[in-house]
């Protein structure tokens, strides 16, 4: 099983794209994650890299950023070479699009355009093939630069200050709703018998995950947010101790174990007290113990 695999079926059930062909001409990391996701699914995967650069495997700006998020990725993709600006590459392009169901890209509009890829161009000669379109922005923006962190800036989800965010969470929901886009693309193929062509927005994918944030759930005065004394991250005698007890049972079994009652206010400021001294008191391993005994999600951190 690959690295990431988790999507794939339990042992003994068919992979549910196991009959399906997928090629993918997008680098860097959007494209190859959605790539990757297909593979777990069973699809037969294959990536057309343009010509790798003298003293380079890989022409892909991910292999020499991060070879390893690069080697995990590309696990078990059937890996091909060619210039599609010339005749030749197209000729390979083309060959392989013959026996094969989604196309997915990350090119800006205008250069699917100069490279004969654009939708018309491509549903008029190859009429059942799919194309999966990973841009920066959607219509006419995609045609603008950008990269995971303004996408981010944009919806709202970078921390305060200079710090750059934790993970590339455009990137990331961009990969999995690209790989949304091919299962509805296989799904209306088997329907109407004839290839479609889907957009998939990473700052529409930013967007979506900063609707929490949105509504005010993630606010300060969200119960997500911090005001929910059961939902909080605290400093304990070694580290801290990220809780997660926003059910009413789970802060009921809380509050009795630092001597509230039940029904304790979990928005007051004194169980908010009652539970920092509670935390801060103890070790890492006594509350990984307790939070096992008495069933609270709970996680500590050094």
């Amino acid at each position: 099983m690959h690295p990431h695999s988790g999507t794939a079926g339990t042992q003994g059930t068919p992979h549910a794209l196991q009959s399906a062909r997928i090629l993918s001409i997008a680098l860097n990391l959007p494209g190859p994650a959605a790539l990757a996701r297909c593979r777990d699914w069973g699809a037969r995967c294959a990536k057309l890299e343009p010509p790798a650069p003298e003293g380079h495997h890989s022409a892909d700006p991910m292999a020499i950023y991060c070879p390893q998020a690069y080697a995990e990725l590309h696990a078990g993709i059937r890996i091909l070479h060619a210039d599609l600006k010339t005749p030749a590459g197209q000729e390979v392009l083309h060959q392989e699009l013959l026996s094969t169901d989604v196309l997915i890209t990350s090119f800006r509009p205008s250069a699917l355009r100069r490279l004969g890829l654009d939708w018309q161009a491509l549903h008029a000669r190859h009429p059942a093939l799919s194309l999966v379109r990973i841009v920066g922005a959607p219509g006419s923006g995609a045609e603008e630069p950008g990269h995971d962190l303004t996408y981010q800036a944009e919806a709202g989800l970078l921390p305060h200050g200079t710090a750059l965010p934790p993970t590339l969470h455009a990137d990331m929901a961009g990969a999995l709703m690209a790989g949304e886009a091919v299962l509805r693309a296989l799904l209306l193929r088997q329907a109407t018998g004839a290839g479609s062509d889907h957009e998939v927005a990473l700052s529409g994918a930013a967007r979506w995950l900063a609707l929490p944030r949105t509504w005010g759930l993630t606010q300060a005065s969200g119960d997500v947010g911090g005001a929910h004394a059961g939902y909080r991250i605290y400093d304990c005698a070694d580290g801290r101790v990220a809780v997660a007890a926003l059910e009413p049972h789970f802060m009921a079994r809380l509050c009795r174990a630092v001597g509230l009652e039940p029904q304790a206010d979990p928005r007051a400021e004194p169980t908010r007290a009652a539970l920092a001294a509670f935390f801060g008191a103890r070790r890492r391993a006594e509350l990984d113990a307790w939070a096992r005994a008495e069933d609270v999600p709970l996680h500590t951190l050094a």
